[in-house]
Formats: structure tokens, C-alpha cells, sequence
């Protein structure tokens, strides 16, 4: 059997797509269901259903593909393996969110680009983006607040960041904690707000775990960036939620102060998301790895 054929076959069935499955490949769509069809005829079988949206596998689609997928991701990690003695260098294509890749992910590879390691970053604010670029082959490698579905992209838990609620000392005097625990939501939508978008995203993620509600307040300053939001609410502008590594220093510093201190504080986590069988590759394992492993200190 043609090993070209088998991962034609495979991509298809992890991409649920016959298009998607010709992008990542270089391939055409007609040439991906020549060779689709060529296997059937070999197998004598159908291999997926055709439908509106993408294709589902058969009973014997599935079997090929839990058989035949560890042998070709194994091949596939000999030839990268070899690929990457010859060359000494190689680029990994890194997205995620702007504030975390370059703060947490970027620095945290350093020691393998001192191994030869190039790294080409992406920063990208919309989950559903970042994981569309890396199913279509843009990025090897993705940094998500979502967890992706399907069998394209396989995701490992990387961290859990705090979002803190915080404002500049001249506000926080304004306010006491028995207010705010007490009628806090009413309170605060008194003040102006910072935030990354209009609709409100931090905010409302606060407001819905610890007040359980929705925010009445409409965005004072809106600044697209966490960085920026932070040094505009420590200027005095009005408050904002921020992931607490981004906001510690200037906490610490008392630039900014935490308005409150709920006892179960609102998280969010990050995915480490990689292509299936993605991770056999040398470069992108031990990048994977790296993060993982300094993501224990996060």
C-alpha cells in the first residue's frame, strides 16, 4: 500500500475536512480525493462519508486510522529526527495571546535557542483564531484559552492564570470591603473601567463568577493590549481585571490595588495545542516540553 496514500488518508480523518486535509498537505482538493478514492478502490470500501460540512470516517475508516496513524507519526519522527541533525537549525511557528507569549512562552524557550532553535511568534487575541491558523498550518504550535475539539489538534493543560480585580490607590480609599462584598457589583459600576474590547471580556468574566451577574458598566478607556490596560488603570483611569502575573510587580509597588479578595478567585487556562501526531517532531516535542516543564513555575 502507497505510504503517500495512507497519509493523505490520515490527515483527512484527523482534519474531518477533505480542504483543510489539502492545506496542511500542499495538496489540491481534487488531488486529495483522487488519492481518497484511489484507496478505496484498493481497500475495496468506503473510508468516509461525504457531507455537508467535511466527512465523517466509517467503521473501517476508523480502524485504518487507529492502525496505520502511530506507524506513519513514528516515520514521520525518524525523518524529522534526521532532518534535524543535518540542518543544527530549526523554526518553530509559535501563536498565542500577545501578553502571555511574550511574557511567559517566549522567555521560557530561550535555553532551546541557544540549542539552534528558531522561534517565529505569532500574537493573536482570539482563541478561535489562534486554533484555526494552527489547524490550517500556520503555527506548529499554539497558546489557547480554549480547548480545541475534533481529531486535528490535540491540547495538554499548560496553566491556570488568577484574574484579579484592581484599581488605581486613589479609588481603592473610596471603597471598603464590606461594601464591596455587600453591594459590590452596584458600587463598582460606578467607576470608570478599562478594558481590551467593548463588549467587555475580563469584566464580565469577573462580574459572572463572583457577583453572578453582568456587568451594567460600559468601557471608559478601551486599550487592546493587557500591558496597556494595566499601566492606564495604575494612572488613575478607573479599574480593570488583570491576570495577576501580569499586575504582581505593580501590586507589590502599590501602583495598583486588589479591590477585593474572593474566596474562590475567577481563573483562566491556558492549552498547550499542537497538530495530531505533530509532537513526534523533534523541534516541536522538545518546545513542547519546555513550556510544560516551566510552566510548573507560573
Amino acid at each position: 500500500m502507497d505510504l503517500a496514500l495512507l497519509r493523505t488518508f490520515v490527515t483527512v480523518h484527523r482534519a474531518g475536512s477533505f480542504t483543510r486535509a489539502a492545506a496542511l498537505l500542499g495538496l489540491s482538493q481534487p488531488a486529495v480525493t483522487s488519492q481518497i478514492r484511489t484507496l478505496e478502490r484498493q481497500l475495496g470500501r468506503p473510508l468516509f462519508l461525504r457531507q455537508a460540512r467535511g466527512v465523517t470516517p466509517t467503521t473501517i475508516g476508523d480502524e485504518l486510522a487507529h492502525r496505520a496513524a502511530p506507524h506513519l507519526d513514528a516515520l514521520v519522527e525518524i525523518a524529522g529526527t534526521g532532518l534535524d541533525e543535518e540542518s543544527g537549525v530549526r523554526t518553530l511557528h509559535l501563536a498565542g495571546p500577545p501578553e502571555f507569549t511574550a511574557i511567559r512562552a517566549l522567555p521560557a524557550l530561550a535555553p532551546l535557542v541557544g540549542q539552534g532553535l528558531a522561534v517565529r511568534a505569532s500574537f493573536l487575541g482570539d482563541a478561535e483564531e489562534i486554533l484555526d491558523g494552527l489547524a490550517a498550518g500556520h503555527h506548529d504550535l499554539a497558546i489557547a484559552t480554549a480547548r480545541p475539539r475534533g481529531g486535528l489538534l490535540v491540547s495538554t493543560p499548560l496553566c491556570d492564570e488568577e484574574h484579579v480585580l484592581v484599581a488605581a490607590p486613589r479609588w481603592a480609599a473610596r471603597l471598603s470591603p464590606e461594601v464591596l462584598l455587600g453591594t459590590g457589583a452596584v458600587v463598582l459600576e460606578q467607576l470608570p473601567v478599562v478594558e481590551v474590547h467593548e463588549s467587555l471580556p475580563f469584566v464580565s468574566r469577573y462580574w459572572a463568577s463572583v457577583f453572578e451577574t453582568k456587568p451594567a458598566a460600559a468601557a471608559t478607556v478601551i486599550a487592546p493590549d493587557l500591558r496597556a490596560v494595566r499601566d492606564v488603570a495604575a494612572s488613575g483611569a478607573g479599574l480593570a481585571v488583570l491576570p495577576r502575573y501580569l499586575c504582581e510587580e505593580a501590586l507589590g509597588r502599590g501602583h495598583l490595588v486588589a479591590l477585593l479578595d474572593p474566596p474562590v478567585p475567577p481563573i483562566r487556562t491556558y492549552f498547550l495545542v499542537a497538530r495530531t501526531g505533530t509532537l513526534a517532531l523533534s523541534p516541536l516535542a522538545r518546545a513542547h516540553e519546555e513550556l510544560l516543564r516551566a510552566a510548573g513555575n507560573w
